[in-house]
């Protein structure tokens, strides 16, 4: 290409160089994204879905080919059970297919250029999710199979069905429940909207679709708090929503970051300092606080299991790519990552009720962690910023590393425990008096 050619592309690139405001609403619509190679290949099963293809990133995958007529079967399930003809749905989603593409930051010519086998991906996922949330939450009060005498004249799905079925609830549910927690893996919120709003033949509310999708999840919300959920994007969002939901306390800014000293010591060197364990009555990651008059450091609890790498792995993906998320799932990994330094800290939390342990060792417990912060870089203004420098500076107290390392040093070794036990209880007194002081009189 001649210069003066390239001078003259780059002059009409800049012709239609869009205004800050306009590029401003390009970006805010998009919330399902690729995730680059430099981060799926630390852990890429952790990114991809075993069963189910949602929306156009994994369609058509060799993992999930054999679902693809579970799908439609779904599918049209759905439309049996509405009552609608299929022009009803997708004439109500056919305005927004420009939307719904911008949803994603990144289609193939496949899908961006050809507007109908879109739309038909939309409808199709959208109704077999809506039949998945539905069929969850009503399996438990699903009528007998029918006698071969009297046959059920409802075209519903079998007793015996492979995914709809209490067999599918026990079986598969929970693998497709992990799918659909992957951000390449979402589709649009609302599309499910439309279809809703179709299906029903009433205006649309978020709080139905919202209480669905978290009982889908397990995670029941009082509904008092139901408002913290509207306009969220997609599933993913809703339930990283749920995880941060019944703060204790408003907490301002921090004025400091993270130094060295502020970095969280491993729960043994914790407690060793004379600092109690808790588990906070609520269940958001960000309820996480320190009393350093009482020495009492509150957690919430959390539950571990297969599914759990793959969980906060996606949660994290998404709040390092949605500008504007916030950094609290990756602040709170970090925060236990760093006060998890072997299995016997792991330990230390399950006694305290902290950590429910479905994964297996606490080893394996310590290794999730270690790797979940693998090729990431915490934000140094982070949600737990406050809880890091009040903790550092209670554990850089002269009385406080005596007793860590009084501990550390003569607790192993049973000839020295009962006179270690006695300077410790000395310790101990002195450390609340000097607390209390403190805490009455600053100066």
């Amino acid at each position: 290409m001649e210069e003066n050619q390239w001078m003259k592309i780059v002059n009409e690139e800049l012709g239609r160089l869009p205004y800050t405001s306009e590029e401003s609403a390009h970006w805010s619509k998009q919330s399902i994204y690729r995730i680059p190679a430099s981060v799926t290949a630390i852990n890429p099963t952790a990114y991809t879905p075993y069963l189910v293809s949602i929306g156009p990133y994994h369609h058509g995958s060799d993992n999930t080919k054999p679902m693809e007529k579970h799908k439609h079967r779904a599918f049209l399930h759905f439309l049996e059970r509405s009552k609608m003809p299929i022009h009803a749905f997708w004439d109500a989603l056919a305005p927004v297919a420009q939307d719904l593409k911008e949803a994603y930051d990144e289609l193939s010519p496949e899908w961006q250029d050809d507007t109908h086998k879109f739309l038909q991906l939309m409808i199709i996922d959208g109704c077999f999710i809506l039949e998945i949330l539905r069929s969850s939450t009503t399996l438990t009060n699903a009528p007998p199979p029918p006698s071969e005498a009297q046959p059920s004249i409802v075209r519903d799905y079998a007793p015996n069905d492979p995914i709809f079925s209490r067999h599918g609830k026990l079986y598969f549910v929970p693998h497709l429940r992990r799918d659909m927690m992957m951000l390449e893996n979402q589709l649009p919120l609302l599309v499910l909207q439309k279809l809703l709003a179709v299906q029903t033949g009433q205006p649309f509310e978020e709080y139905d679709l919202t209480k669905l999708i978290l009982g889908f999840f397990g995670n029941f919300i009082p509904t008092r708090n139901m408002t913290e959920f509207n306009h969220c994007n997609h599933m993913l969002e809703i339930f990283r929503k749920r995880f941060l939901l019944e703060e204790h306390k408003v907490r301002g800014p921090s004025s400091r970051h993270i130094h060295g000293v502020d970095i969280i010591h491993p729960v043994k060197n914790l407690v060793a300092g004379g600092i109690k364990i808790k588990r906070n009555k609520t269940s958001s990651i960000k309820d996480i606080f320190f009393d350093s008059v009482y020495r009492v450091l509150k957690l919430p609890q959390i539950s571990l299991d297969e599914s759990s790498e793959s969980v906060y792995l996606n949660q994290m993906a998404f709040e390092r790519f949605h500008v504007g998320a916030g950094n609290e799932v990756t602040s709170f990994v970090f925060f236990m990552n760093n006060m998890i330094g072997s299995s016997s800290d792991v330990t230390i939390l399950q006694n305290y009720g902290i950590i429910e342990n479905f994964i297996g060792s606490e080893d394996d417990v310590a290794k999730l962690f270690q790797s979940l912060t693998k090729g990431i870089t915490p934000d140094p203004e982070n949600s737990l910023d406050e809880v890091h420098r009040q903790i550092g500076e209670y554990c850089s107290k002269p009385w406080s590393q005596l007793r860590t390392e009084i501990i550390n040093t003569y607790f192993t070794d049973p000839w020295a425990i009962t006179a270690a036990a006695i300077l410790l209880f000395v310790l101990t007194i002195l450390q609340t008096i000097f607390s209390v002081l403190a805490y009455t009189n600053p100066r």
